[in-house]
């Protein structure tokens, strides 16, 4: 089973994206990159389910769960809801996060950092089960000893999911991914 998009335009209101041909299966990293405005978060959209497809196909396995991190992935302000929480709520409590991020579990969302956030949400996002993963964005927030850790976090669930990355971070999808699209004006 696999995601097949077979000359793809998406948009919102009118089409925004060139035709865009890949295929996705478990086990396979593809990432998408290009300047702002070129629809890179709205072709996720549209594999969501969400932006309209204005022609081309886009095949999506019917039993593939999705889960996607935003690019702005929304943080509840002065909550007291702690990482440990969240990781429930997204059905992640079976899985032991790495040892960085599990210092920051007992803590309040809205007392953690702008990276801490975002690699919680990362890891809850890539753990929770889903057979496709759509990130957008992931490195947003993070600084270098982050990154790291955020590309061990999708290296270690690469082989059972399958993972879209919009991300302006050359090195970072380097790292992850095993196809680059690039996608310009």
């Amino acid at each position: 089973m696999k995601l097949i998009a077979d000359a793809v335009v998406v948009g919102w209101r009118r089409p925004l994206t060139p035709p865009l041909s890949f295929t996705l299966e478990r086990g396979k990293t593809v990432g998408i990159q290009g300047p702002n405005g070129v629809g890179k978060s709205t072709l996720l959209a549209a594999i969501a389910g969400e932006a309209q497809i204005f022609s081309g196909v886009l095949l999506r396995p019917p039993t593939w769960r999705i889960a996607w991190l935003a690019q702005h992935a929304a943080r509840p302000e002065e909550t007291p809801y702690s990482g440990e929480e969240l990781l429930a709520a997204y059905a992640c409590q079976r899985h032991a996060p790495p040892q960085r991020l599990a210092q920051v579990l007992p803590r309040r969302l809205d007392r953690i950092s702008g990276g801490e956030f975002q690699l919680l949400m990362l890891w809850a996002v890539l753990t929770q089960g889903a057979e496709l993963v759509l990130l957008d964005e992931p490195t947003n927030h993070l600084d270098h000893e982050h990154i790291g850790l955020a590309i061990e976090e999708v290296q270690n669930v690469q082989k059972e999911r399958a993972i879209l990355i919009v991300s302006h971070d050359h090195d970072f999808l380097a790292t992850v991914a095993h196809e680059v699209i690039a996608l310009s004006p």
